[in-house]
């Protein structure tokens, strides 16, 4: 646990580590503390329960109405399936040929306002292949179906910040992607969609809602709902980093726990309308020199598509769609899920990827809605919002792409249930805490290098990731020039950020900041072990560990690291699941 002496540790790091302007849109503890104290003394307006993309999203939305909010979240930013999706912001390609127009255009909307007004920093355009194994009516068919997708594209009221569809000849193709099979197709079509940093982005969401006024903690567990009569008044809540247990109260609560939803809703002692099914989705990432090719690409399988994703100096590839009935917090990928997706890619490929080829594996859950009766027995990737009692709102279902428009729908809800008229949803025009000005400093990257004797390609890094508030982490390492040095076995990811994470994006523990404020424990080939004491010696000078603290955290992370590995050699997912759930967590149930 963070020792007592946490705030004036972090108060007194925020100078020693270049003072700059971490302290005024920081997450750290001190935040924490501070907004705990707020929670349990003030009813708030909307408490939001959830910290994934939908909670943090509905948290901007009503604090940016000019609601009081509170958010809470049991583990960490996205730590579930937030944190584990294929990294893309798209409109859903296949949902085209599901005839789902309604979705697709809402998520082509979404995609064009988060990658140039929302989080132009975060959301990049990604160019993929649709490849063609089939003469004429396949280039017909698919060729209407892109144009579509272009089409929808503008109908947001603004450019769509990407450029159009091309067809490729063979000839191109295999130009462009040098890597596959001689015969694997005979052309294609390019089209372009978002890539994000999912993980980022949500804690980037979370801290802008702090910055609109939301009080937000994380490691603060819901255990039951406040109720007078059959009306929900607030909840009951456990600091699981003092063990503290306290109410919380709330004019109107929002669960958005995403596969969550029914062990939430199941507090407040009231059987849901629909259920929230988890479906398992697993990826793998290899090395980008594994694979020649300038462009990423989607497959068919006989169950669904595949994606091969370029990500920085990797690929991601994936995914699975399985059921999984086991542990929510940890899904564990099996070594048949692994061959699944190795078998698919080789399929094309000229030189076959093997397990050797393979850094990182992760696994993520779907929340796919399943109702009770047959009017809901088909709502899947589209999402609901519910009233089931007085003083609940339960938002579920969905997709990452559209989390704010779930999130301004649920709040919607919320604010019709409160006394009083409230403004309308702002959050299309709201950008994220780093994307003001973030071109401009673009822009001036070469003059941000020289004046910090910073190599241009770690500015861009910084930039891309932060945005505007890179010069924050610049702040840290003017102060403390050692902290320019990258972390041991993940060259991408600079001492600073560690630091910089811990003082200013409400990491609290190791796996924060190599699972989700960076992305080591999938990059790196170690899987962060070689960072990890390095990661933890640094986040000690934040968070006031002791060494008997920073060694726990390095050994529950290398404990993590060994599980996951050796759950991915497993046959079965029940198997996986049992070797998985063997690794300790950080913080024990109480």
């Amino acid at each position: 646990m963070a020792s007592a002496s946490t705030a004036s540790t972090t108060r007194a790091a925020a100078g020693r580590f270049g003072g700059t302007q971490v302290s005024a849109l920081a997450l750290g503890p001190q935040q924490r503390a501070a907004a705990l104290a707020v929670l349990r003394e003030t009813e708030v307006d909307v408490l939001v329960v959830g910290g994934g993309i939908v909670g943090v999203g509905s948290a901007l939305d009503a604090a940016t109405r000019g609601l009081t909010v509170g958010l809470l979240e049991a583990r960490d930013w996205s730590s579930g399936t937030s944190s584990r999706s294929s990294k893309l912001v798209h409109g859903g390609i296949r949902y085209l040929e599901q005839l789902n127009f309604v979705l697709v255009r809402e998520a082509l909307v979404e995609r064009g306002l988060l990658m140039q007004r929302i989080a132009p920093h975060l959301v990049k355009p990604i160019r993929l292949l649709y490849p063609l194994t089939h003469h004429v009516w396949e280039r017909f068919y698919i060729g209407i179906g892109m144009t579509m997708y272009d089409a929808f594209s503008w109908t947001g009221g603004r450019p769509p910040g990407v450029p159009h569809h091309r067809h490729l000849t063979r000839t191109q193709l295999y130009r462009a992607i040098p890597g596959l099979k001689k015969d694997a197709m005979i052309g294609g079509l390019t089209y372009w969609d978002g890539q994000v940093d999912d993980a980022r982005y949500g804690a980037t969401v979370a801290r802008t809602a702090a910055h609109y006024g939301a009080q937000v903690a994380t490691r603060v567990r819901v255990e039951g709902f406040l109720k007078v009569g059959e009306r929900v008044v607030g909840v009951h809540a456990h600091d699981l980093e003092t063990g503290e247990r306290f109410d919380v109260h709330a004019k109107q609560v929002v669960n958005a726990t995403g596969v969550w939803t029914d062990d939430t809703q199941s507090l407040a002692g009231e059987r849901g309308q629909f259920h929230v099914r988890a479906s398992k989705g697993v990826h793998l990432v290899v090395p980008r020199d594994r694979i020649r090719s300038s462009l990423g690409m989607i497959l068919r399988t006989e169950k669904s598509v595949l994606f091969v994703l370029p990500w920085g100096r990797h690929w991601i590839l994936g995914t699975t769609d399985t059921d999984w009935n086991l542990d929510k917090a940890h899904p564990a990928a099996t070594a048949a899920d692994i061959d699944y997706i190795l078998d698919h890619v080789n399929d094309v490929l000229a030189t076959p990827l093997t397990r050797e080829d393979v850094e990182g594996v992760y696994a993520g859950l779907r929340p796919l809605l399943s109702g009770e009766s047959e009017s809901t027995s088909q709502l899947s990737r589209e999402h609901v919002v519910t009233h089931p009692v007085p003083g609940l709102v339960v938002v579920a279902g969905g997709k990452w792409t559209t989390y704010r428009v779930m999130a301004k729908d649920a709040i919607d809800a919320a604010v019709d249930a409160l006394d009083g008229r409230s403004p309308e949803s702002v959050t299309q025009d709201v950008a994220l805490v780093g994307g003001e000005g973030y071109r401009a400093q673009w822009n001036r990257r070469d003059l941000i290098a020289k004046r910090t004797g910073v190599h241009r390609a770690r500015i861009e890094h910084l930039l891309n990731r932060y945005g505007t508030l890179a010069e924050e982490v610049l702040g840290l390492i003017a102060d403390r020039p050692e902290l320019a040095e990258p972390l041991p076995g993940a060259d991408d990811y600079l001492q600073a950020e560690v630091v910089y994470a811990a003082a200013a994006e409400g990491a609290l523990h190791l796996d924060d900041v190599l699972a989700r404020r960076t992305r080591v424990s999938i990059e790196a080939w170690d899987r962060g072990l070689s960072a990890a004491p390095v990661a933890a010696a640094l986040m000690a000078e934040v968070l006031g560990w002791d060494a008997e603290q920073q060694q726990r955290e390095v050994d529950v992370y290398v404990e993590r690291v060994r599980a996951e590995r050796e759950s991915q050699l497993q046959p079965d997912d029940f198997s996986a699941d049992r070797v998985r759930l063997a690794a300790p967590e950080i913080i024990q149930a109480v």
